[in-house]
């Protein structure tokens, strides 16, 4: 789940770029290394994937270490896989209903609504830093704040997303080789 809101990060920072080129987004690939810093952890731990995104509602969410999973979102059916044995083997229940949250985020970025969120505050502390904050409690509860940095000043792309979870407790991720509008296959997010 946390993955998914450090998705809609990403789609957060590069929409207001291309809605100012007057720009449809309708699709979005990057690649990600994600790094999980908790007191109980020797050294991080260290997740790669990458995440796919289709106008108007598909999604795919993957990791390929340490654990290979997929989360997919296909004309808002969710389902997620994890690899066991060389085979995916489909999870049930395990919060997907929350996804719908999610992806109704998605939507209302891409639809233009991104000041206006009814899930996060957003404050720009200078030209390339973005914080976010929870609007209700019950989401402080698990994220304190959110810190993007963005590539640069004029692309819209981020550069790392640190979503703090507490004390001592953080998920950062970097991204790589994005990619906005290019052709997705539809099958990736129909089976993993």
């Amino acid at each position: 789940m946390k993955g998914l809101v450090l998705c809609l990060l990403f789609l957060f920072a590069i929409v207001p770029d291309m809605q100012a080129e007057n720009l449809q987004i309708e699709s979005v690939q990057a690649s990600f290394v994600q790094q999980k810093n908790m007191a109980i952890l020797a050294r991080p731990l260290l997740s790669h994937g990458r995440f796919l995104f289709q106008a108007p509602d598909s999604l795919r969410w993957e990791y390929y270490t340490p654990l290979h999973s997929v989360l997919l979102m296909d004309k808002g059916r969710i389902r997620k896989f994890i690899e066991q044995d060389g085979k995916f083997i489909e999870e049930h229940g395990m919060g997907l209903s929350a996804m719908q949250v999610v992806m109704q985020e998605i939507s209302g970025w891409l639809a233009g609504n991104i000041s206006d969120t009814a899930t996060f505050l957003a404050q720009q502390t200078d030209a390339k830093h973005v914080l976010l904050t929870p609007r209700g409690p019950a989401l402080a509860k698990i994220i304190s704040r959110i810190e993007l940095t963005l590539l640069n000043e004029r692309s819209g792309l981020l550069e790392s997303v640190t979503l703090y979870e507490g004390k001592n407790s953080s998920t950062r991720m970097d991204f790589s080789d994005a990619k906005i509008n290019e052709s997705i296959p539809v099958t990736l997010f129909q089976q993993p």
